[in-house]
């Protein structure tokens, strides 16, 4: 544990030197709310605020499992990490200690910012069902992003990032909510891993019940991603260790 919360300092302190990283991911998101959430919140302050947050959350699982870890899996320091008596897991724990302080970071920015500028309210259920919604619902994202880091190359690996993170994120209404999204992106936006997510999102600020339904999709999206990643991480070993 000791060794991943040093990797796990190192790590935020490496990425807070970083201002295109630390800045675009904690402030980002929230720019974006007071561009396209501020103006429909009307009644819908609390679904947006949920969404917003998931957004915030969603960039740092592309950003900081795959646009970093693409990055960093062919350099030297890496190399020379890999030779040290730590643990894969405890590297991968430290990582998951930092990308929960710019996850944690990032969506209280945005609920700060929904809070001061909207008539959005939730009690302490909701704020709890909130954060667990959030926190268990990243996690195919988070596969998602390992996968990305696997298969693309440091220089592909933030187009694809981006592009992914802007499609899911609109596809799967967290932008405008489902209600606003065209006939054609309606008819496949439940389709999508975000549409799910938000599925479960939705109802935990607005006091509704979960649906099972939603949470299977979300582990079933989460085990092909973890295929992916696998495979993705099996086929980068050999070629670079064999």
């Amino acid at each position: 544990m000791r060794l991943a919360l040093v990797h796990a300092r190192l790590q935020i302190v490496e990425l807070l030197r970083f201002p295109g990283f630390s800045v675009a991911t904690l402030g980002f998101p929230s720019l974006l709310f007071l561009l396209f959430g501020l103006p429909r919140a009307g009644h819908d302050a609390n679904l947006l605020l949920g969404s917003y947050a998931a957004f915030a959350v969603l960039g740092v699982g592309f950003f900081q499992f795959g646009v970093s870890v693409a990055i960093e899996r062919g350099t030297p320091w890496q190399l020379f990490v890999r030779t040290l008596p730590a643990t894969a897991a405890s590297r991968l724990a430290g990582r998951v200690l930092a990308a929960l302080a710019f996850a944690a970071s990032s969506s209280a920015i945005v609920v700060a910012v929904a809070l001061g500028t909207t008539s959005a309210s939730l009690d302490t259920t909701q704020w709890l069902r909130l954060a667990a919604a959030l926190l268990l619902g990243s996690i195919p994202f988070v596969l998602l992003g390992l996968a990305i880091a696997f298969w693309a190359s440091a220089k592909s690996a933030l187009p694809v990032a981006n592009i992914l993170y802007m499609l899911l994120a609109y596809a799967g209404g967290l932008w405008t909510g489902p209600q606003d999204l065209p006939h054609a992106i309606r008819a496949l936006s439940p389709y999508t891993p975000t549409r799910q997510w938000g599925d479960v999102l939705w109802p935990a600020v607005a006091g509704g019940a979960w649906r099972a339904s939603h949470w299977l999709a979300l582990a079933a999206y989460g085990a092909v991603f973890t295929l992916v990643a696998a495979w993705g991480y099996r086929r980068d070993e050999g070629q670079r260790f064999r």
